[in-house]
């Protein structure tokens, strides 16, 4: 596991919805020391890829910042109606409602190998809808990657229901 001060991550809460406790981020990308050894940590898991897919929002800061120490390009994965040109939807299911994400689905070479990255690991929904799209656009997922998991939303378990054979990471403990 990764060594960070955990202080930099603020739990929020009741955001964005009564019941929820959000982990805040923001501290941790804004201290430099921390920010740096995260996107070297997740540039370590991609020797076997093409693409780093970062998911919307806060997965865009790591998989942009893994992308450029390793030499990689990006894929955005992104909420709804945020990509020009034609996309590939896919719906999925949050701890608190619903939401679409969105990829390109003329931009990528097919069989590109593709590590997901995101910055937290809930129920795994976003991770599956994520998955899937990079699959249904001809992509090879080689592997998810997290900054942190949260106990008790059974995210890990629900990708290896659907997916048992891909590599999961958390750089962090909860």
């Amino acid at each position: 596991m990764l060594a960070i001060d955990k202080t930099l991550i603020r739990v929020i809460k009741d955001f964005p919805k009564t019941g929820i406790l959000f982990k805040d981020i923001t501290p941790l990308i804004a201290d430099q020391q921390s920010f740096t050894k995260i996107c070297r940590s997740f540039a370590e898991l991609t020797s076997e890829v093409d693409l780093i897919a970062g998911v919307e929002s806060r997965g865009f800061i790591f998989a942009a910042g893994a992308a450029a120490l390793a030499g990689k390009g990006v894929l955005p994965i992104r909420k709804s109606g945020k990509l020009p040109g034609p996309v590939v939807p896919q719906q999925y299911q949050l701890e608190y409602g619903y939401a679409q994400l969105e990829i390109h689905s003329d931009i990528y070479s097919k069989g590109s190998k593709v590590l997901v990255i995101d910055d937290v690991l809930a129920t795994g929904g976003t991770a599956i809808a994520s998955i899937s799209l990079c699959q249904k656009v001809g992509l090879t997922v080689t592997g998810a990657a997290f900054l942190l998991e949260i106990d008790g939303l059974s995210g890990r378990s629900e990708i290896s229901k659907i997916f048992p054979q891909l590599p999961i990471t958390t750089l962090l403990e909860s």
